[in-house]
Order: structure tokens, then sequence, then C-alpha cells
């Protein structure tokens, strides 16, 4: 399990500037004060070395803007159906990588913006199983086997997913940091509803898995071995359903191919950030959420291969 999130009060913020700082100053003389201890004091306190880094996919609905005004009403509330359909999937079809979730810590974990929002997860790797299950629910809307008729009068959805790894804090039941400042910046920059990585979540995969695209070779015990998964519980891996990778190497379902190239950079907060442009097309069984439990065979694209630059 991870370090947990750096959370900052506000009280305590408060209490150490009535300590250190004058709240209120309006002598007809202005002096510039001495700040030095008042640095040391909050320097100590925030302790930026002691920040942990997560993963932050981003999900843009791609071209909001241009619906009509009835159907941007519904956007936001059939990206709640998408949502919790994923979530769905993660913790049921996923059970090993998403075992220390719950429904309750994914939505706390996520900063809606209304047609799309930014989800908190461990690890680049979390984040590209809750895209892959996300890009399938919206695959079923848009082929007519979710919601059919709200699906003709709105029309097919397409998305844009960004995936960043970086430094992160909490402070006011709300999250902050460089991961989602990044994570807006990349999506901003996309106008062709691309998966794109930042370089860090593209060396976590090199380091931990010799590369993402070994994802299509890799089975559920080679997840089980990656350093971020070594306190996981096993258990799972044998009792439990896991779909997008299996117990055995196969071709023929979950993740077939995968594609990766750098398309570019992108400065954010005055640092140039390497961008990744990440396709993989992905086979899932999909099961209806009625009675008679029908199923079928589903491949999906996560991305696509158009490698203009950003």
């Amino acid at each position: 399990m991870k370090k947990p999130l750096k959370k900052l009060d506000f009280e305590k913020i408060l209490n150490i500037l009535r300590e250190y700082d004058i709240e209120s100053n309006y002598e007809k003389v202005n002096i510039i004060p001495d700040n030095q201890e008042l640095h040391n004091k909050i320097s100590t306190y925030v302790d930026t070395k002691s920040f942990t880094n997560r993963a932050v996919l981003g999900i843009d609905i791609y071209r909001y803007g241009m619906f009509k005004h009835l159907e941007q009403t519904l956007i936001p509330a059939i990206f709640k159906i998408f949502f919790e359909k994923t979530i769905r999937l993660c913790l049921e079809s996923n059970e090993f990588v998403f075992q220390n979730y719950t429904k309750e810590i994914i939505e706390n974990s996520f900063i809606s913006t209304g047609d799309g929002g930014f989800l908190i997860l461990e690890t680049p790797l979390h984040a590209t199983f809750f895209a892959i299950n996300f890009e399938v629910v919206v695959r079923s809307y848009n082929s007519f086997h979710l919601f059919p008729r709200l699906r003709k009068f709105i029309g097919s959805i397409s998305l844009r997913y960004a995936i960043t790894y970086d430094t992160l804090f909490h402070f006011d039941n709300n999250f902050y940091g460089s991961a989602i400042i990044n994570n807006a910046r990349i999506l901003n920059k996309d106008n062709l509803n691309r998966c794109l990585l930042d370089e860090k979540s593209f060396n976590w995969f090199l380091t931990n898995i010799d590369g993402i695209e070994n994802l299509q070779v890799y089975t559920i015990h080679d997840i089980a071995n990656i350093y971020d998964f070594q306190n996981y519980n096993n258990q799972p891996i044998e009792s439990g359903k896991n779909e997008i990778v299996s117990e055995e190497k196969t071709r023929l379902n979950g993740i077939i191919n995968s594609d990766i190239l750098k398309i570019g950079q992108i400065q954010s907060k005055e640092v140039n950030l390497n961008i990744y442009n990440l396709h993989l097309q992905v086979s899932l069984t999909i099961h209806s959420d009625s009675e008679n439990e029908d199923e079928r065979l589903m491949t999906i694209s996560l991305g696509n291969l158009n490698t203009s630059g950003i």
C-alpha cells in the first residue's frame, strides 16, 4: 500500500500565519517585512519532500460544447452512468488490481468537471485499467447496447484521456498538485481524442514491466510481481475475475495490441513535459445487467494511432 497523501489542515496554516505574520495592517507607511521566520515555519509544516506520487486519469468528453442544448444538459448524467458502470467493472472484473478500492473510495477520489473529470489512483496501471473499462462502457453505449433510445437522440460520444504520475496533496476535502495540473494541460492541448501519457507514467511502465507494450503478454501473476503490488493479497488471483490480464499468456482476449509513441512536448510550470500517445486494443466479454445474463465479445480501442503533434 502506498504512503497516504499529505494532508494539509487549513486551521494549522491559519494558526501559523497568525503567529508569524500580521493579519491586517493599514498603517500609512508600508514596510516590507522580514519573512524568513514565517517561511521556515511554513516550510517545515508543509514539507514538500514528504509528498507522494499518485496517478491521475483525466477523462474529457470530446467537443462537449458542440452538442445542442438538450443534449448538453444530459451529458453530465450520461457521464455519471458511464462512471458508475466502470466502477462496477473494475471491482467485479479486475479484483486483484482494484482490491484496495471500494465504490465509495473511487467516488471520493474523483474531481468532476461535469463533462469529465480527474480520478486519483495509486499507479498508472490502475489508471490504464480504469480507462479501458470506461471505454468499454462508452463503446457499449455508442453501439446501442446501453440505453439505445437515449443513444439515438444524443448521438455517439467520444472521449480523450490523459494519464499523469506526479505529486499530489490533500487540502480541504480536495486534491491539488502537479499531477492534476499537468493532466489538465495535456487534455487541453489534445484535439484528436487520444489517450496521452506524461513521461513519468511512461517511465513507471518502463521501470516496472519493461515498457507498456508488454501488457499484451503479461499475466496477472506478472502484475503481482510489480513493486507497487508486492503487498497485495494474491487470493483474488485464484478466486477472482481478472479479465484484462488473465492467468495465462494469450493474445486472444484482454489486451491484444499495444502501441506507444512520443509525439512532442508541452510546457507546464516552466517545465517541458514529454508526451506519449498510447493505443491499446482490448477484447473483453461484456455482460448484460439484465437477468437474462446475455453476453457479447467486444473489441475496443483505447486512444488512436494519430501521431500528429500536440
